[in-house]
C-alpha cells in the first residue's frame, strides 16, 4: 500500500470515527440535523457503531486489503444512504455534509 493510499485511508478512518462518536456523545451538531430527517432515536447508537465499525475496518485494512476495502464499501453505502435521506427530508442545504464524509471513503476504496 502505497503512503498516499495510508494517509487517505487514515483520514477517512478519523473522519468516519469523528462521525460515529459525535452520534454516542449527542453532539447537538449531528443528532439535531438526524432527528430533523426523522431517524428514529432508536437507531443512533446503531448508525454511530456503523461509522466507528468502519473506521476501524478502515485501520485494519492497511494490514489485511480485503477488510479494508469491505469497510470503504459499507462507508459509501452508509453515506449514500444519508444522503437519500436529506434528500427525502427536503433539507437540501445539507446534502453536501454526508458527501463530505463519503468523499475519502471513496478515494481509500480508490487507492486500495
Amino acid at each position: 500500500m502505497s503512503t498516499t493510499a495510508i494517509v487517505v485511508t487514515a483520514v477517512a478512518a478519523f473522519m468516519a470515527g469523528f462521525s460515529g462518536l459525535s452520534v454516542f456523545l449527542k453532539a447537538a451538531y449531528v443528532v439535531g440535523p438526524l432527528a430533523e430527517y426523522g431517524v428514529p432515536r432508536a437507531w443512533w447508537n446503531l448508525l454511530g457503531a456503523a461509522k466507528v465499525a468502519g473506521a476501524v475496518g478502515l485501520v485494519a485494512g492497511i494490514w489485511v486489503p480485503v477488510i479494508g476495502t469491505l469497510a470503504a464499501i459499507g462507508l459509501i453505502l452508509y453515506f449514500a444512504g444519508a444522503v437519500i435521506t436529506v434528500l427525502r427530508a427536503r433539507s437540501y442545504g445539507h446534502v453536501p455534509f454526508p458527501l463530505v464524509y463519503m468523499a475519502p471513503a471513496v478515494a481509500a476504496l480508490a487507492l486500495a
